[in-house]
């Protein structure tokens, strides 16, 4: 029997775009960071919020190219440019990349910026936890608030040593104007050793009731875990970012491909978003966000491997499945979200809010 195949490509409001870069700015031995401008005519594609991250396509000569993701430093209120902060690591190749060869006036492949590392208000009184370069996501957050928002915010910043504090300047400036707003507590592993639970405690125990942001080494973030933990402090105060390499390449095109039989082995599904409700069929062989891109539809994701939880969705009917989870705990599975990258339906009609 003859297959006939129908392709449809993604092209309505492509989140993929270039921007050049303007500055480079030495931060540390091993860390540096990249001012760029955006080079086409969609400067709204790159309105963000503090904390969110842009993932980059890095050349390389074995496969083609490898995507990563960082963070967004700038503040999306008080800065004209974007700026991401890039730390070498050793067996870091797109890190290395970046800081080797990436130059003032080249310009390189971006998603649209995504992310769900965001505060809800900026009103409220927030506890930020860095470690190393996880300071990055923070610095943007804490500028964001000071700007923009009421809030109070503490800072806690733990570094192996003073030669490798990422915005050193930049954040004993901020508290000096900041005074009675702004609170940032250092710790230097090379005169402190690595923080503990209790000290970390201790400070959990001085600022009650605040939500807490962490980012950074896994280490520290399971210490930063535990002391929150001694004061109950609830989930729904707890957010943590959390990068991993990505195998796979989110700026490929996405294509609608149907295979003879497609539409009975499909399911229907309801997807709410932005206020309206879309009906599709959905192959059960195919995931959730290659089904709504193939549609056109502008729903937010990065980097469609299920370790950024950008397109985190709510299940409202039926049932799916998802092959692979890097990023929802069984709380938010058992509360009915599910990763639109990783989902498959498993019953006939399914419901989805984004």
């Amino acid at each position: 029997m003859d297959t006939t195949t129908e392709q449809r490509s993604h092209n309505a409001q492509d989140r993929r775009s270039r921007v050049r870069v303007v500055r480079v700015i030495d931060e540390t031995d091993d860390a540096k960071s990249f001012v760029l401008e955006v080079t086409d005519a969609r400067p709204s594609l790159f309105d963000y919020r503090p904390g969110q991250f842009l993932t980059f396509r890095v050349p390389n000569d074995r496969t083609g190219s490898v995507a990563r993701c960082y963070s967004l430093a700038s503040s999306p209120v008080c800065d004209r440019e974007l700026k991401v902060t890039v730390k070498r690591t050793t067996s870091g190749y797109a890190s290395n990349w970046l800081c080797d060869n990436l130059s003032v006036g080249d310009v390189i492949d971006v998603m649209a910026p995504a992310g769900t590392f965001t505060p809800r208000s900026l009103d409220e009184d927030l506890l930020l936890w860095a470690g190393g370069s996880g300071i990055t996501p923070l610095l943007s957050i804490l500028k964001t608030v000071l700007a923009a928002g009421s809030g109070h915010v503490a800072l806690v910043y733990a570094n192996r040593a003073a030669g490798s504090v990422i915005f050193a300047d930049e954040l004993h400036r901020l508290a000096a104007e900041h005074p009675d707003r702004v609170r940032v507590i250092g710790w230097l592993e090379s005169e402190h050793g690595r923080p503990s639970t209790d000290d970390l405690a201790r400070i959990v125990a001085a600022y009650p009731g605040r939500e807490s942001f962490l980012c950074g080494p896994p280490g520290f973030m399971t210490t930063v875990r535990e002391a929150l933990s001694r004061f109950d402090v609830p989930r729904s105060h707890i957010h943590a970012e959390v990068f991993t390499s990505l195998s796979g390449d989110p700026f490929a095109e996405v294509n609608e491909v149907r295979q003879p039989g497609s539409e009975a082995e499909a399911v229907r599904v309801h997807i709410d978003h932005d206020g309206v409700t879309h009906t599709l069929d959905w192959p059960r062989e195919r995931t959730l966000v290659d089904v709504l891109l193939a549609q056109g539809l502008d729903i937010p994701y990065s980097c469609r491997e299920g370790r950024c939880g950008t397109c985190a969705f709510v299940v409202v009917e039926g049932e799916v499945e998802m092959d692979d989870n890097g990023v929802l705990d069984d709380e938010d599975i058992a509360e009915g979200y599910a990763l639109a990258c990783r989902a498959r339906p498993r019953t006939a009609v399914v419901g989805a809010r984004f």
